[in-house]
């Protein structure tokens, strides 16, 4: 059985307020494709989008390591949520994230932008998962969460496709304990 890990990233600003004018948008969705029945990463993925109703701020910059002349070269979102659908089996494929930001900013983003919700409403908050079968009373963030684990991190955190495939070793992580279904 196949599991979508996403992770997004998205246009972001100081204090976390958008300037007049500008929303924040999906820049890059990560995505980790893990076999639940091999219990194995199979394939990561990296989709890289074109804000359209905002920029790719120097903040934004440093935090993810995403530049606007980058993003510039992606699809658009319709042209993403397209590729998700056709390519990953997104409408019908069981998916999860560490946190619920990234299934929020679908919805919002795709009721703003009038696109047609790409992902299958079978969600699963990865972070939840791990704070209940560790015992705490809220989800950690990744690197917390890797450090219980004794894990290693791998790539460059607030990267997508580093972060999905590091959410992919959590839940794999949760699946060895009994504690994904």
């Amino acid at each position: 059985m196949l599991l979508n890990i996403l992770d997004v990233e998205a246009t972001c600003w100081p204090g976390r307020i958008a300037p007049p004018g500008q929303i924040a948008e999906i820049i890059e969705v990560g995505l980790c494709v893990v076999d639940l029945t091999t219990r194995t990463r199979v394939s990561r993925h990296r989709i890289l989008i074109r804000p359209e109703r905002s920029t790719v701020t120097d903040f934004c910059t440093e935090l993810t390591g995403l530049t606007q002349r980058e993003v510039d070269q992606g699809l658009s979102f319709s042209e993403a949520c397209a590729l998700l659908i056709s390519d990953h089996e997104a409408r019908t494929r069981h998916w999860a994230s560490w946190g619920d930001f990234d299934r929020r900013q679908f919805t919002e983003q795709c009721a703003a932008a009038g696109v047609f919700y790409p992902l299958s409403p079978s969600h699963t908050n990865a972070k939840q998962k791990f704070a209940a079968a560790y015992g705490l009373s809220h989800g950690p963030d990744r690197p917390e969460a890797f450090r219980l684990a004794g894990l290693p991190l791998e790539g460059k955190e607030h990267r997508g496709v580093d972060d999905a495939w590091n959410a992919g070793a959590l839940v794999l992580n949760l699946v060895a304990r009994n504690a994904w279904l």
